[in-house]
């Protein structure tokens, strides 16, 4: 049967794009029965003033709430059950996550564990949400994760080194507040790493065996709108103009990865943030041309229509030029956004591939990758990173 023709779902909140967003989080908490609110973030959030524009907004819709601001990058389990345990202490009824994807799926395992009622990390895999989470609301803050529209969580057992995943429709928010403005106050740095992990969202989700046609049109439109104002968002950082084409660029690619998946990029990126704990964008920053390489000669025409929408010009090209054009694009874009560390520079040695190799080939991600890899191919990946 024609891939067009094949049974595909397509899961997505309801969702406010637009400057001035997450003012309407008070209103929004409240319509969904909320009466105490459990608002999940992080120090650097609060310190930036916009957790303080969602707490104004529930007190002016005469919502009283507790602030939970002990997350860390690469959330941990235990992080999740401490927000549990000041959820139940305040006796909420509902949450807002106001952050990048720390504070997000924070959020959502708070949100899994007070409605099913066991230790989180009982609900690895995929569909093993049984009730629905209380109401949630999320403000995004980064241009990248795409937490705030996903049906994934992605949390780190320090214990066993790892970090797993949660694929459910019950931890699709009930409502996501995209608020461009909030990018504002992200640095360079954090710009291209949550950028670049936008863009592999949609490299991956266009190419996944998962794809549909309406992912496709969510894919390929986010990596147009990332592709042409990534390094002139970098530049320009409080460009409103530019901040908001990385966040619908984000949002689309959340959009098409959250339904179509992914593929080994955050399989491995997965693996790595667990044994390593180090920042997730710039780990598929850094993976990501090595895995085009290795994708590539499964899907071409699909890889062709990736470096079109970058903007690459592949016509009168030759077969071998045109399989090198986007790997080496992906490498400059890299460079040229500030991301330019290697997997050792990161503090990963040899010794560290094969245990690397093992998790990351356990990932669900890597099930709907284009080609399917040996544990041999995926260590190949890991050295030619390091």
């Amino acid at each position: 049967m024609s891939e067009g023709f094949e049974l595909r779902k397509f899961v997505a909140p309801e969702f406010v794009f637009g400057v001035g967003a997450r003012h309407l989080a008070g209103r929004y908490a409240k319509n969904l029965g909320g009466r105490k609110v459990l608002v999940v973030s992080d120090p650097g959030v609060v310190a930036a003033g916009w957790t303080k524009d969602v707490t104004d907004s529930l007190e002016a819709e005469g919502l009283s709430f507790a602030l939970f601001t002990g997350v860390t990058s690469n959330p941990k389990a235990d992080e999740i059950m401490a927000g549990v345990a000041q959820y139940r202490s305040e006796r909420c009824n509902a949450l807002i996550a106001v952050g990048g994807g720390s504070p997000i799926d924070c959020a959502k395992g708070i949100g899994i564990v007070c409605s099913n009622d066991r230790h989180i990390l009982q609900f690895e895999g995929v569909d093993t949400v049984k009730l629905p989470m209380p109401p949630l609301v999320c403000v995004p803050t980064t241009g990248g994760t795409s937490a705030d529209v996903s049906q994934f969580v992605i949390i780190s057992n320090p214990l066993e080194k790892v970090k797993f995943a949660i694929i459910s429709k019950s931890v699709v928010p009930d409502l996501a507040l995209i608020d461009p403005e909030t990018l504002t106050t992200m640095d360079s740095y954090l710009t291209a790493c949550t950028g670049l992990d936008a863009l592999t969202h949609a490299i991956e989700a266009y190419v996944s065996t998962a794809r549909s046609a309406m992912t496709d049109l969510h894919a390929i439109e986010a990596i147009r709108l990332i592709s042409k104002s990534l390094l002139p968002s970098i530049a320009n950082l409080n460009d409103l103009e530019l901040r908001s084409n990385i966040m619908q660029g984000s949002l689309q690619a959340g959009l098409a990865f959250s339904n179509a998946i992914l593929g080994a990029t955050h399989a491995m990126a997965h693996s790595l943030g667990g044994a390593l704990d180090i920042a997730h964008g710039e780990c598929n920053a850094i993976l990501l041309d090595h895995v085009i390489t290795f994708n590539l000669p499964t899907a071409p025409e699909r890889f062709e229509h990736i470096a079109e929408a970058m903007g690459l010009d592949l016509r009168g090209m030759g077969s071998v030029q045109k399989k090198s054009a986007l790997p080496n694009h992906v490498r400059e874009l890299k460079a040229a956004a500030g991301i330019s560390r290697t997997l050792n520079e990161l503090g990963v040695g040899r010794s560290d591939v094969n245990f690397l190799t093992d998790h990351a080939l356990k990932d669900p991600c890597m099930a709907t990758n284009p080609r399917k890899a040996s544990h041999r191919d995926i260590e190949v990946v890991y050295e030619e990173s390091l």
